[in-house]
């Protein structure tokens, strides 16, 4: 980390034009990453801004494939999302300081050939058509303290390579599935996926302490079970997603696809939601809900 710091140093200095001296741990205008209140600052300004209640947006577009043992994988269809998040300030007696984020997101799946949002897909395996059903999860909420729930302090575990850094994230998701019975731990059906992140952008935004915001370029990949909507009725294989996107700072920016859709169908998702307390919703509780209701 020590390498990281004198190099960030260096970079800031070299850009802004003044002589190179010191290390950047005694430099007023970088933030420090082995300060966790710093490292918060940097985290918080790739997760939205540093000002309380002020908007951000992550859009991303890619595409869905199968992985069956003893097949090729087939492209099924593509897919284009959309995150409303504002974060602001919190504290917690024992964690320290920290920021809530406060978000909600929409995922629409499109035809691979026209591009176009689906209404119906025709499940290549059994060759039916099935209903598909978008995402919208409202809310997904997280905070971000000093310390961790083990009392270690938060730290950032990106790179900075010439005048970018990158960052990467893994997040194992296995839980219990919401459309599953009382005993998935006898017979199984456990929710499992990970999702993985690589996170790039310009350092000296970044890491410097007259900036609010910062600009990231994204990488998103996904592996889960089926989807829900999918009907595969139990059939080995998973799915995953490979796709990229960035942040954004105005509603214009957003693909004209993915603005029609949420206008029509979801316009409270262009706005970030209100930290109300609910708890965080998931595609196979939405599509549970969606269920039942049909």
């Amino acid at each position: 980390m020590r390498n990281l710091i004198r190099h960030l140093s260096i970079l800031v200095l070299s850009l802004s034009g003044l002589a190179i001296a010191g290390s950047a741990s005694a430099e007023p205008g970088l933030l420090n990453p082995d300060d966790p209140i710093d490292t918060l600052e940097i985290k918080r300004k790739i997760s939205c801004t540093t000002i309380d209640g002020e908007p951000a947006y992550y859009t991303w577009d890619g595409q869905a494939f199968s992985h069956r043992q003893g097949e090729r994988d087939i492209h099924l269809f593509d897919v284009e999302g959309f995150s409303a998040r504002t974060c602001y300030a919190v504290e917690d007696p024992e964690r320290g300081k920290g920021y809530r984020l406060i978000s909600r997101e929409v995922l629409v799946y499109k035809d691979k050939d026209t591009g176009e949002v689906m209404d119906h897909w025709i499940n290549p395996w059994t060759g039916n058509s099935v209903d598909v059903q978008h995402v919208q999860n409202d809310p997904v909420n997280f905070s971000h303290f000093e310390k961790d729930r083990a009392g270690q302090e938060v730290t950032w575990h990106g790179v900075v390579t010439g005048s970018m850094w990158r960052a990467r994230r893994i997040v194992p998701l296995f839980y219990p599935n919401p459309l599953g019975g009382d005993f998935q731990k006898e017979v199984g059906g456990t929710y499992h996926a990970t999702e993985m992140f690589n996170d790039f952008g310009p350092a000296e935004e970044l890491f410097s302490r007259e900036t609010t915001k910062s600009h990231v370029a994204l990488g998103w990949v996904r592996m889960s079970d089926w989807l829900p909507w999918m009907l595969m009725n139990g059939r080995e294989g998973e799915i995953y997603y490979h796709s990229s996107g960035n942040k954004i700072y105005d509603w214009d920016e957003v693909s004209p696809l993915l603005r029609d859709y949420i206008e029509a169908n979801a316009p409270e998702y262009k706005t970030p939601p209100e930290d109300d307390g609910r708890r965080n919703m998931t595609s196979w509780k939405h599509y549970k809900i969606w269920k039942q209701d049909r």
